[in-house]
């Protein structure tokens, strides 16, 4: 995708909260996900990130994931690797991410030793060859400027019959070619889903706690853009998903 403007301006938040966030009240940046009949049984702790928690599970309940060696390409913050690794008990867990910030503060905030943080390039791992029996990727590769060769990096670092859990937006008009760049991986498609109205769902019942939080971390300058950044009703992004010119997706693939 090619946001242009917008993902340098995403680059300046990721960044920004990375930096300012002391207290880890940022642990998940994903639009979430809200399903009628999904309804995930949550601890105090676990609570305010709700929505951001059922894109996980609607995604770890697809296989299984008990002593299972497990790896999250685009980790951001570690929430999301942290609750699966509480709630679905993997042998080993290890989130990667772009951002050395992020993946400082995983290794710091996390006392978990089957998690562990490395920084890395999601198109040039430094994992080894047919490591993982899982491998997550949440609202990431939107992001990344070669899709085939993340692909390929994927199948190499999964066991064989290993799953890939995979889940983000595309432009309406890109779906297509997404579609044939993961019929062209190698990897089978299990299953597929459209879910951007359950995404906008969870945009809508989480917007006062977003806006809360923005008003809490980001100076009056960077609202605008934080306000966009977290799909907040009536933002950009949120019109996107709405109209469905943004289409959210999941998929389950195997080796």
């Amino acid at each position: 995708m090619k946001f242009n403007i917008r993902e340098s301006m995403f680059r300046i938040w990721y960044w920004y909260v990375n930096k300012v966030d002391k207290n880890a009240e940022v642990l998940f940046m994903n639009y979430g996900y809200s399903d009628n009949d999904q309804k995930v049984s949550l601890n105090v702790q676990n609570e305010p990130n709700r929505y951001s928690i059922q894109l996980y599970h609607h995604l770890a309940v697809e296989t299984e994931i008990k002593n299972k060696d497990i790896a999250e390409i685009g980790c951001g913050r570690g929430g999301g690797l942290s609750y699966i690794t509480n709630n679905f008990s993997p042998a080993s867990a290890k989130g990667v991410d772009l951002d050395s910030i992020a993946v400082s503060f995983g290794n710091r905030h996390y006392n978990d030793n089957k998690m562990s943080f490395l920084q890395g390039d999601a198109q040039n791992l430094s994992l080894d060859n047919n490591a993982y029996d899982v491998v997550f990727n949440v609202e990431s590769s939107h992001r990344y400027p070669d899709m085939m060769a993340f692909l390929g990096e994927i199948s190499r670092i999964l066991r064989p019959d290993g799953h890939f859990l995979y889940t983000d937006f595309r432009y309406d008009y890109e779906m297509e070619d997404l579609k044939k760049e993961l019929d062209a991986s190698g990897l089978t498609i299990l299953k597929e889903r459209m879910i951007t109205k359950e995404v906008v769902t969870a945009l809508e019942k989480d917007d006062a706690r977003r806006r809360e939080l923005i008003k809490k971390l980001a100076p009056k300058f960077l609202h605008k853009i934080a306000l966009n950044f977290a799909g907040t009703v009536g933002s950009e992004t949120y019109d996107q998903f709405a109209s469905g010119k943004y289409v959210y997706y999941s998929y389950v693939l195997k080796k």
